[in-house]
């Protein structure tokens, strides 16, 4: 492909995905928003986030079996275009003055099996886009604007709310996946995905025996089993961080709403100029040795949010934190797009979905019980003290050493 051409070809890609995102951002707030002040309850709330979490943990490997059967720019246009029609059918009840509560728990459900169909497919699909040694940056700015976007959609998603309601928040989705799907389709060109041709007079594996295929695939190859494996604890330690901060605030600085929302101006700061140190860098030549460090300074940056003394000392830490997450996030998603053959890569990214949108809840029901008995900065401490180690071990990790070098790392054979 012509470097003229991925570039273009990136540019719409990832403008389309951004303007999507954004519009689905703000639709997920004002949705968690509208069910925060018309119920003031946490069994809604906790209903809410099962119906956007359950679908994704569930639908993920079937998903990773589409994105490697079918056409997968088709399947994003597919799923953006079925998350538009359910919040248009949101927004035309909320039109019609019909607002009770159970839409918005199966619009969030819809939006999340949509969401669970895109993630493996887009995974899958930007090795079709980008030449393989440009993977790294391309997923690095990705990342950035991903970062930057939730920065801005919950402040956006607050100014709307202040001069408009609901149904227009809506209909500003159902635009902006409009707008998406017509830059995929009509500007964006890719090289043929990489499919086995099956045997004369083979028919085609079932959806379940294709699954299948795919764990065993990655079950028979050390690489895998050892990447997801360090991959899934590493989620479950990082949950402390992600989930417990805001209430750590509260209770040791102050219940200011600046408070909380510095932490998160910070860490999303720090993300986003991590991405874009990611994609002017390009990590190390190993890139074994790019993920066991943001693992393991990730974990730093945890010990010391548990001990900072004081509010500034904890937002700086806050800010490296985010930093140093591209290291890792960057550099697993384009190990696997560089490793893994082309085949089984929507099963293996479908594999990945459903690890990262399934850990950190689970590493939650341990820690947020525990954080009621407690304190949270020794939670950080201790969790952050274990992926610093993690991320040592990683170094030391001979598989993942040599699956991470450039020249003498081969795909695992499945």
């Amino acid at each position: 492909m012509h470097s003229v051409s991925w570039k273009r070809n990136i540019v719409f890609f990832l403008s389309g995905q951004t303007i999507s995102l954004l519009g689905t951002s703000m639709v997920q707030f004002a949705i968690m928003w509208h069910i925060t002040l018309t119920t003031q309850s946490g069994v809604m709330m906790t209903v809410a986030i099962l119906c956007g979490f359950v679908p994704t943990f569930i639908l993920s490997p079937f998903a990773g079996v589409w994105a490697d059967r079918y056409n997968r720019k088709k399947l994003i246009a597919l799923a953006d275009a079925g998350i538009a029609a359910a919040t248009l059918l949101l927004a035309l009840l909320f039109l019609a003055g019909y607002k009770p509560l159970w839409p918005l728990f199966l619009i969030s459900a819809i939006r999340a099996v949509g969401t669970s169909v895109q993630m493996p497919a887009v995974g899958a699909f930007l090795p079709q886009l980008v030449p393989e040694d440009q993977l790294m940056r391309v997923n690095a700015v990705n990342g950035s604007i991903q970062s930057f976007i939730s920065l801005v959609s919950p402040m956006a998603g607050a100014a709307l709310l202040t001069f408009a309601n609901m149904e227009t928040i809506f209909l500003i989705d159902v635009a902006t996946a409009a707008a998406a799907i017509f830059l995929l389709m009509r500007f964006v060109r890719e090289k043929p995905a990489e499919r086995p041709a099956a045997a004369e007079g083979e028919e085609r594996a079932g959806y379940f025996a294709e699954m299948l295929k795919g764990f065993r695939y990655v079950r028979g190859s050390r690489h895998l089993v050892h990447f997801f494996l360090f991959t899934a604890v590493y989620m479950i330690a990082v949950a402390p961080a992600a989930f417990l901060t805001p209430l750590q605030t509260a209770r040791s600085f102050g219940t200011e709403y600046w408070r909380l929302t510095a932490i998160e101006v910070a860490f999303s700061g720090g993300m986003i100029a991590g991405g874009a140190l990611m994609a002017a860098w390009g990590g190390f030549r190993n890139r074994t040795f790019t993920m066991a460090a943001g693992m393991a300074l990730f974990g730093a940056f945890t010990i010391g949010l548990g001990a900072a003394p004081v509010f500034p000392v904890y937002i700086a830490f806050m800010a490296a934190a985010g930093l140093t997450m591209p290291m890792f996030n960057t550099t697993s998603y384009t190990l696997l797009q560089e490793k893994v053959e082309g085949e089984y890569l929507g099963r293996v990214f479908g594999v990945m979905s459903m690890l990262s949108g399934s850990m950190m809840p689970i590493g939650m029901l341990i820690f947020g019980p525990v954080a009621d008995v407690v304190a949270i900065e020794w939670l950080l401490i201790g969790t952050g003290a274990f992926m610093l180690l993690q991320g040592l071990l990683v170094f030391a990790d001979k598989t993942l050493v040599s699956w991470g070098r450039p020249s003498a790392a081969e795909k695992p054979s499945g």
